[in-house]
This record gives structure tokens, sequence and C-alpha cells, in this order.
């Protein structure tokens, strides 16, 4: 061999080597693995702790979203994981920025909200003693999350990383928290983002599947109830299909709203006042509660088997939880929408000739009868406005795929009983946790995500001003979100219970407030607080018809709380 040969040889040796891997900092690898997860947004309030992470993301195709504060980034990151299914992201420094982002945090977990929080840590140097804002951010997290870490080396990041996603999104979904400190941010690491591989959920038992159909042709008057789990798309469709395979109708819960269609004669509506609402009634006569997808911090068991005396099949992605008035005869655990499928199809193996099991005609009365006590309002033309007259006017202006928030207090309740859908998930409420402040970032979540669709957020005025300072938020990201205020002055969900706890009698509940135009205007955006309620739907015209967000405050008659409770006592069954 010649020596041109043999250098020939040589080169091309070394060109076959693989190259060794190349250290980068700690925080650039971070943020490698955010985009392999198909991270596009992450919401939050940096710290000095949080520099590194904030410079990596500068050479990133993530968009980070500044807040004004961290419980608003929290909020908008669990509405924005509930309507697209991925782990929305927020981020807070240590200390402070840490705590802010709690309560935020805790509703998306209880409201089962995929979430990632991100928040910045000291020196690992200076942990192990008293120094400044240090604690134990981790330990305090663990409650309100799935799955709490603090990152104590670099070379972790992408299992760490990895994990985060997978828990949260992992149903039933959740939070988890990454704690990444500064001076590990700043480290050299060689390892990789690892590959996001599809989890295939598991499903049903047979045998549970066999004796829940069985349970099910045995009923003499079931019902379905769809809860929080059951929205999902798939898990949506399988559970309309059952309904009108057995012709058993389906009432859902507050978070379980558009599960079947309010238009469809399987539709009994919601359920979920503590009163003696016409489903309430309804429910005394059942033999046998199908739940899909119920988590009983949504609405109590005790509220409608009371006498233990109903058959429950449980269908859900966990076992059932312990409670004394939840006698669940079947636990069919696995993916909602596979073990849905499962019933089904055993349902038409089986009885395909005499299918549908019960007459959905015999619900008739009483879905008539509530759709009648929904359009009792309709034409009311008072001033202040009646809550029935503004869900009406509210459901007939927004489209079937648009969007509504629900704040927490008094509005909730009539959010609740009043404003049905058509589609799964496109009313928010947040009804495990409960948080007032959720609905004004929360809306601003939902028009990220589903940037094409109306997004209204319906407040009252001591919920809306808990998070009013990121109205700026939305004004510099020019979203078209809008912002309802029922104005009564006071605590008003509060006073409501208190009135009918104690012979009418209430305690000191009431506050002023801003001039609501005003207010609007110096944030930059449209605002208008009507004085008639003609003027409401042409207010929502107007609203978003803007290119940024608006602000419509309504004064709001609250004598109908009362009024609402006093008919609850007296409504009388109609089936």
């Amino acid at each position: 061999m010649s020596k041109a040969q043999a250098r020939t040889k040589t080169a091309a040796i070394k060109t076959t080597k693989k190259k060794k891997p190349v250290a980068s900092k700690a925080s650039d690898t971070f943020v490698k693995c955010l985009e392999s997860e198909g991270v596009t947004h992450i919401f939050g309030v940096p710290g000095e702790e949080n520099a590194d992470l904030m410079m990596s993301l500068l050479d990133s195709n993530i968009d980070f979203v500044l807040c004004r504060h961290e419980q608003a980034a929290a909020f908008i990151a669990d509405v924005y994981g509930r309507l697209t299914g991925k782990a929305g992201v927020c981020l807070a420094t240590l200390g402070p920025g840490a705590t802010n982002l709690v309560t935020g945090l805790a509703d998306a977990n209880m409201d089962r909200a995929p979430v990632v929080a991100i928040i910045g840590q000291g020196s690992t140097k200076r942990l192990h003693k008293e120094s400044h804002q240090n604690m134990d951010a981790i330990a305090m997290m663990r409650p309100i999350s799935k799955w709490a870490h603090s990152v104590v080396d670099g070379g972790t990041i992408p299992e760490v990383l990895r994990k985060a996603f997978k828990l949260a999104e992992a149903e039933k979904p959740g939070v988890t928290v990454i704690e990444l400190p500064e001076d590990v941010a700043k480290e050299p690491v060689l390892s990789q983002p690892m590959p996001v591989l599809k989890t295939r959920r598991p499903a049903a038992d047979h045998k549970a599947v066999s004796e829940a159909v069985d349970a099910i042709v045995a009923a003499k008057r079931p019902v379905i109830l769809a809860g929080n789990g059951a929205i999902r798309k798939r898990a949506a469709s399988q559970l309309r299909r059952l309904s009108e395979k057995t012709g058993i109708p389906v009432v859902n819960t507050f978070m379980g709203k558009g599960a079947m269609p309010m238009d469809n004669k399987h539709c009994l509506f919601t359920m979920g006042l503590q009163g003696k609402d016409h489903i309430n009634h309804a429910m005394d006569q059942v033999d046998l509660v199908i739940t899909v997808g119920y988590d009983l911090v949504e609405y109590s068991p005790s509220f409608w088997n009371a006498n233990m005396d109903k058959k429950v099949v449980h269908i859900d992605f966990l076992p059932a939880e312990i409670d004394y008035h939840y006698t669940v005869s079947v636990d069919v655990v696995g993916d909602i929408a596979d073990a849905l499928w499962q019933v089904n199809m055993e349902l038409e193996r089986k009885y395909a000739g005499k299918l549908p099991l019960q007459n959905i005609d015999s619900w008739q009365k009483l879905r008539n009868t509530i759709l009648a006590d929904f359009a009792m309002e309709k034409d009311d033309t008072s001033f202040p406005m009646k809550p029935q007259k503004i869900l009406w006017d509210v459901r007939e202006f927004l489209g079937p795929d648009d969007y509504l928030l629900s704040d927490v207090g008094a509005h909730k309740m009539w959010i609740s009983r009043y404003y049905q859908c058509q589609e799964a998930n496109t009313c928010l409420i947040s009804n495990g946790f409960c948080s007032m402040g959720f609905a004004l970032p929360g809306a601003i979540g939902a028009k990220i995500a589903q940037p094409e669709h109306k997004v209204l957020a319906i407040c009252g005025d001591a919920g809306f001003m808990m998070n009013v300072q990121d109205l700026e938020t939305a004004v510099r990201l020019k979203l078209n979100v809008v912002f309802m205020v029922w104005e009564d002055g006071e605590y008003g969900l509060i006073k409501w219970k208190q009135q009918n706890q104690f012979d009418g009698k209430h305690s000191r509940l009431d506050f002023g407030n801003p001039k609501w135009d005003q207010l609007a205007r110096s944030f930059g955006m449209w605002g208008k607080t009507l004085t008639r309620s003609e003027q409401l739907v042409p207010a929502l015209e107007e609203a978003f018809s803007q290119e940024g967000p608006a602000l419509i405050a309504v004064p709001i008659d609250y004598a109908e709380n009362v009024k609402l409770t006093k008919r609850l006592g007296e409504i009388e069954c109609t089936i």
C-alpha cells in the first residue's frame, strides 16, 4: 500500500468515528427538552434565579408570555392544558414567586388540568442554612401536585422533564413541579432530550364490563351521570352512543357540560346545586346510576344518594373513591372511551334486537319542564338584570364551539344551572378547588389555545378584581377576550349562603368598585357599563369586534338568589 493510500484510509477511519458529544449548559438542555415535549408557550414571571433559563429561552421557538402575577400565570396554564390536552407550562422564581403559584396549581390539580410548573431556587450551596428567600418549595408543592422534584444534577434534566410531562398528562391529569436551582442551571451537561413516546392506557377488565352490562339491563330506572372525565372528545362520543343505544338519559355535573348536547332528547342537563332541583327529585326515583368520569369533589354523592338505595356502576380511569354514599356495585377501571366502547359492543352483541332497553320518551316531561324553567325570564327587561336573562342572551349569542369561563361566586351557581352546552369542554368552571380569580387569566389561556373561537369570561366583581392586573397581559397580546363583570358590590355567594343558614341574616360583605369603563380605558381597552337590559346583546357584538380585549359591566339583581332558594324548596317532581 502506498503512503498516499494509507493516508486516505486513515482519513476515512477518522471521518467514520462518532463525534464526542459536546457539553451544553444545563439551562440550554432544559429548554431543548421543553421543545422536545412540544411546548410552544410558557406563562410566568421570572426572577434572578431563572436568569439562565430565560436566556436559553431567547434562542428557542418557545414563546414566553410575561404575566403580571404568578397566580394568573398558573390559571392561564391550567386552562391552556384543559383545552389542548398538552400540559400548560408556567414559571416563577423562588420564595414569593413559588408561593404565588400555589392557588392556581392547586386549582389545576383538583380540576384535573395538565400543568407543568417550573420554579427557580437559590444555589444548592446555601439551601442547607438560613438564607435569602430560602424555603422548601418542593415540600409545599407536594400536597397540590402529582409529583414535585428539585433538580440536583444537571445530567438528570432529560429524565426529570420527560417524567414531569408524562405524569402531568397521564389520566387523571394534574400538576407536576420542577425546581431548577440557579447553580445547577449553569452546569455543563452531556445528556440529550429523551424521545416522547405515546403511552396506551389500559383497557377495562372484561368481567367488570360484563357485570356493568348486566346491571344496565336489570335496571328499571337508570341514569348516566357524566363528570369531568367524560368531556374528553372520544369519551363524550362513546357516552352519547351508550345513551342513545340504551335509551338512558344523561345528567352532567358542572364540569361535565356538553358531554351530551343540550338539544339531544337524552340530555337532562346539570345537577350540582345543594337544594332540591328538578334533577334531584328525579334521582330519588332512580335505581341505577352509571357514573362516567365522575369526581366526588364535583358534587358529593350524599346529595343524590342520601338513602344509599341506588346501585352505582363506576366507569373511570381510576378506581372509585371510598364514600359512605357512593355505593359502587361495579368498578370499571380503564380508559373511559375504551371502557364505554366495550360496554357498547357487549350490549350490541347480547341484545342487538332488544335495544334500546329504556324508553327515553318517559323522561320528556321532565326535560320540557326544565327547558321551560330556563326560558322563564328570557323576555324580562328589568334592570339591574336578572341572571337568567343574561345567560339566555349569552347562550343565544355564543356559537356551539365558543367558550364561556365562569369565575367563582354567585354567578357560578346561575351559570351552572342555566347555561347549557352543545359541545364538551366549552363551559369551563372551577368546581374542584373552586378558586376565585380563575376566569380572567383563564380566558387568556383559552384564547391562546383556541384563537379562532370567541372567549367570554363571566366574573363577579369580587373575583374579577383578584387578578385584574392581567388585563394588561391581554391588552399587550392583543387578545379579543371579553370580560363580563356582574356587579353587586359585595361577596354575593357568601351572603346567599349566610342568608340561607341564618334566617336571612348575613355579616358585613359589601365593598366599593371602580368605574368599570374608566378602568378599561386606563388599560387601553374598550369598556362599557350597561344601564338598560336591551344593551347587552349590542354590547357583546361591539366587544367581540374589538382588536383587543373588552370589558362589559352589568349591574345584577341578586335578589334572585333568595328567590331561587325558595323555588328549589318548592319544586315538585315532574317525571
